[in-house]
């Protein structure tokens, strides 16, 4: 073996063993982080009932029963049912699978497009930078959710386009997170280091940066699932979300307006889910962010 295979194998044994013992000793803080662990532990159970809803749904979510209609919450429908007899408890069920869905698949896509920029931009400057940003800013000034509404005007409702709309505007929050770790991880030791022996430019970024901005992606990943399903939730209450009669909860709130005398357990159930899941989420992404940053250790 060369001497430069040496010092590069050398490298990135030392470069593995402190990003296996940062990890570690950010689980330990989290599980010391109360707060953090009551998030994850009602997170945990939101994405549990998400993927095992036809098992624990006791009703189909959207076989109609007129006869049963806006029933109050009993032990047979232990949270009522709505205008068109189906059971509340069964549509809040599968209504998680689908913000679950939205949520996690808006993340992907914004995550894809946003690291990416903010890797290539922050690395390589110059006039690719500037354009990359400029672009950035520009998007961040509009508000999210009326971006959304704009872009879904164009190709349509559906759960797809949600996820599609509210993906692609959250790219520009990824990349200036990203490129701001990447102006300071470029200027590293082992960064110059890893240059200096003849690492390309592919190899450098995406084997020595990269790991680096992970933390504060998984952290901001949290945050923007709690603000997909918020956003979706939004966009099906405004009736170009995702369309019924898929059970969804933003659709739900939509159809307990009119009925909110009559059968108040139509609106209080699915917004009391909708906030405990986004408060779940961002409880989780605090306490991830004070166990990544060693600044903000308590």
């Amino acid at each position: 073996m060369s001497q430069a295979a040496e010092v590069a194998t050398g490298m990135q044994e030392l470069e593995s063993a402190p990003i296996r013992g940062m990890w570690e000793d950010t689980l330990r803080r989290l599980l010391r982080h109360r707060v953090a662990v009551v998030g994850c532990v009602f997170v945990f159970i939101f994405v549990a009932v998400s993927l095992l809803a036809p098992v624990v749904a006791p009703y189909d979510p959207i076989k109609a029963d007129f006869q049963a209609a806006l029933k109050k919450p009993s032990l047979e429908h232990p949270f009522g049912t709505d205008h068109f007899g189906r059971d509340v408890l069964s549509r809040i069920i599968y209504g998680a699978r689908t913000s679950l869905l939205i949520g996690v698949f808006s993340v992907l896509i914004a995550a894809f497009g946003g690291v990416l920029l903010g890797l290539v931009g922050g690395y390589m400057g110059g006039w690719l930078d500037n354009l990359i940003m400029r672009i950035v800013d520009v998007s961040l000034t509009f508000p999210r959710i009326l971006l959304s509404i704009l872009l879904i005007a164009i190709i349509g409702t559906g759960m797809e386009n949600i996820m599609l709309a509210v993906g692609i505007f959250a790219i520009p929050t990824y990349a200036r997170l990203v490129r701001s770790s990447v102006l300071v991880l470029k200027e590293t030791e082992f960064v110059e280091a890893a240059q200096a022996i003849g690492g390309s430019s592919r190899r450098v970024l995406f084997l020595h940066i990269f790991p680096g901005t992970l933390g504060p992606v998984v952290v901001q990943s949290t945050f923007l699932i709690a603000t997909s399903i918020r956003v979706a939730a939004g966009l099906s209450f405004l009736g170009i979300g995702v369309p019924p009669p898929t059970p969804e909860w933003g659709t739900m709130l939509a159809d307990a307006r009119s009925y909110m005398a009559l059968a108040p357990h139509l609106l209080a159930i699915p917004g009391f889910a909708l906030m405990a899941v986004v408060l779940s989420f961002n409880l989780l992404g605090d306490g991830l962010r004070d166990a990544l940053d060693p600044k903000l250790r308590r």
